[in-house]
């Protein structure tokens, strides 16, 4: 069985491998939006990677089988709704490769039609299309992770591994504002949970406790750049609303979508 690459010697998944055939991917992580395919953990649908070649050339990459039997990636023509997404990117040429998601701006669409007046607050990691297409990202972001490592190769363990894709936040807040929706904010999750009082949880506490030390480890990782302070975004959608919202008060970067 081979070794996923660039992560060393993997644990050896013997133990929890079902012998057998497998049909397609799983993904059972989706902690706001991606499954089947490369996903995308703000979409839990398809989201078919494209290559963005000149766009009237540009084709879809989807997972099929090999002559042996293994899976392997086959590449076919972009066509309607996929194909007009392609298009409309600032990308171009023929080794560009990566993600489009249709299925995050459906439902936000899907969510404005049932929300007469309140929040809709979405937390994920992702990038503005601007970031999320930038020419030096000529891979995409897919990525896959099987007991804690992370690794590049989709056919690994298929069924087993996490297969993740970042947001285009951009796309969600067009989607959003073409359904009569205000983005009210948008920033990174450091900011967003500083503005809503995470440090406050620490002041109170004895700085030398043994509390105090974990919940301070715990907040370092949500809010460190290095860890999940600046990858994860948060973004505010919002009907009928006119207060500002606390968590968007410093770091708003609605200028960046």
């Amino acid at each position: 069985m081979p070794n996923p690459p660039g992560s060393g010697q993997p644990p050896d998944p013997r133990d929890d491998v079902v012998r057998g055939h497998s049909a397609g991917f799983v993904n059972d992580h989706q902690p706001g939006l991606g499954h089947s395919g490369p996903v995308c953990p703000a979409a839990a649908t398809p989201l078919p990677r494209q290559a963005a070649a000149p766009a009237a050339a540009a084709s879809r990459r989807r997972h099929g089988c090999s002559s042996s039997g293994s899976f392997e990636w086959a590449e076919r023509p972009l066509g309607g709704a996929l194909r007009a997404a392609a298009q409309a990117l600032p990308v171009a040429g023929p080794d560009y490769l990566s993600e489009i998601n249709l299925a995050a701006p459906a439902l936000v669409r899907s969510l404005a039609q049932t929300l007469r007046r309140g929040l809709i607050l979405l937390i994920d990691y992702g990038f503005p299309q601007a970031e999320y297409y930038h020419p030096d990202r000529s891979t995409g972001t897919l990525m896959c992770h099987y007991r804690h490592r992370a690794f590049d190769d989709p056919f690994y363990l298929p069924g087993l591994v996490d297969i993740t894709a970042h947001v285009d936040f951009t796309s969600v807040a067009d989607a959003a504002l073409a359904a009569g929706l205000e983005v009210m904010g948008y920033a990174d999750q450091a900011h967003f949970l500083i503005n809503c009082g995470l440090l406050d949880g620490l002041a109170g506490r004895e700085p030398a406790s043994v509390a105090y030390l974990r919940q301070a480890a715990a907040v370092q990782k949500l809010v460190q750049p290095s860890e999940m302070g600046e990858l994860f975004k948060a973004v505010g959608l919002t009907r009928g609303i006119e207060t500002p919202l606390a968590g968007f008060a410093h770091g708003d970067r609605r200028h960046a979508l």
